[in-house]
């Protein structure tokens, strides 16, 4: 009998255990559902739905005659989500058996549980992606992306500039025209299943395309330039060369080349140096060629003609320096033609100081030297050009035969391009159209008379 009474009182107790356990839980369920309802369902759409950005293509680089300088090359992008990883010897001896990946170096990341996001192997060929994505390794995904590309190599490397591994614009006509190269990224919404495979989208949104660029250079004449340059500098033993080709009339530079050059695809093994577009951003001392400036000043001014003569020794002196002539001779009668012909120094100089201080000064400023042209380049430099209030005496006598004076090559080129365009100076540029927006119209203004250019 007592037997019996312990073993009903073990019932009941274990019952009242069942009863509180069944309370509990229900009244968890329902704090569960009624309190953190919202704030879970929130937690759990987290965990299963993903945002991802839909890169926009990069807009191609394009030469006049429709050569492309710069491309987009479609590739896979693939990563992994550590969390979710659970396999990540497998994943690291499969992404380096078909991807060519660093198996040490990749399978500790994959055991970095704080990371949700690891690269695999970016910018894959989507050939080699896919053979690694059809072993459907839990954790892994990937996502298509665009790399920069640049089908003509070495040739405009330094006028085309090159763009980052995330496509944006980091030199020349890249960061020059990169916000409407770059377009506008899309996004969309998936969910995604246990095993972190997407199963549904729930919404998109379109990227927009960049827009292409259309330049002024002929790559043929580019690619000549460049070789000349190169032929140029081992005859000469020179460290580096530049060259414009600029159309007159319009203003469009046809080649901007320079030597030594580099492989626009290999740029982030470059010097930065040697990146640079020395024809608008490095200055030198022009040295003869400004001779046509202070000659064109002097015959616009109506100080002399071209056969106006001057008894010329071979030296001269001027304030507190001896200007001669390159090469010796005796006195000579020049006429103001073979000055410019025979490019004498000291003609230049004797035709300068009658022209005056003041005026030369002014037609280098007409000329557009010590200011920048415009051209649509970054870091175009303005060169340099000693204010006429800083000359002293013997700068008459070095500036009108280009010493004393910086000047970059596309100012030069739009100097001697204002001769053969009778006068006229056209504002250079690089680019015509930019998706199917034609550029504004160039600037153009007369700087030399049509008589006085007719004489030159």
């Amino acid at each position: 009998m007592k037997a019996e009474k312990q073993a009903n009182r073990r019932i009941r107790l274990l019952l009242a255990v069942f009863v509180l356990v069944f309370a509990a839980t229900l009244a968890r369920a329902a704090w569960l559902q009624g309190v953190k309802a919202a704030s879970l369902g929130r937690t759990a759409e987290r965990q299963h739905r993903e945002s991802i950005p839909i890169p926009a293509g990069r807009g191609t680089i394009f030469d006049r005659t429709g050569v492309q300088l710069a491309i987009g090359e479609q590739t896979t992008t693939v990563y992994a989500d550590p969390r979710e990883v659970v396999q990540p010897r497998r994943i690291a001896v499969a992404a380096h058996q078909l991807l060519g990946v660093d198996a040490n170096a990749l399978y500790p990341q994959l055991l970095q549980r704080q990371k949700r996001f690891v690269y695999i192997a970016r910018f894959a060929d989507p050939k080699d992606a896919a053979k690694f994505l059809e072993k459907r390794f839990t954790g892994v995904n990937s996502y298509p992306e665009e790399k920069r590309a640049y089908p003509q190599g070495t040739v405009a490397a330094q006028l085309v500039g090159y763009a980052g591994t995330d496509n944006e614009g980091l030199a020349g006509l890249e960061v020059q025209y990169d916000k409407r190269l770059s377009g506008k990224p899309g996004e969309q919404t998936i969910v995604r299943d246990p095993f972190g495979r997407a199963i549904d989208v729930i919404s998109s949104t379109a990227e927009r395309e960049g827009a292409d660029v259309f330049t002024t250079i002929d790559h043929t004449i580019q690619a000549n330039a460049e070789a000349v340059l190169r032929r140029t500098i081992a005859e000469w033993g020179a460290k580096g060369a530049t060259a414009v080709v600029l159309d007159p009339r319009t203003g469009a530079v046809l080649a901007m080349a320079q030597a030594p050059g580099f492989d626009a695809n290999r740029a982030n093994r470059v010097p930065q140096a040697l990146q640079r577009n020395r024809a608008v951003t490095d200055t030198y001392e022009p040295g003869s060629t400004f001779k046509l400036v202070t000659i064109a000043g002097a015959l616009s001014d109506g100080i002399v003609t071209p056969g106006t003569t001057f008894r010329l020794p071979y030296s001269i002196p001027v304030a507190d320096r001896i200007v001669h002539d390159a090469e010796p001779r005796g006195t000579e009668t020049m006429s103001v033609a073979t000055i410019l012909s025979h490019s004498s120094n000291v003609g230049a100089v004797t035709i300068a100081e009658k022209l005056g201080a003041p005026a030369l000064a002014d037609w280098i400023k007409r000329f557009g030297f010590g200011k920048t042209t415009g051209l649509d380049f970054p870091g175009e430099s303005p060169g340099q050009v000693l204010p006429l209030e800083n000359w002293y005496g013997s700068t008459i006598g070095n500036v009108p035969i280009g010493q004393g004076i910086a000047v970059t090559p596309i100012q030069m080129a739009s100097a001697y391009a204002t001769i053969a365009n009778d006068g006229v100076w056209v504002q250079p540029h690089l680019t015509d159209r930019v998706g199917v927006r034609v550029l504004r119209h160039v600037r153009r203004h007369r700087i030399i008379t049509r008589a006085a250019d007719a004489e030159l």
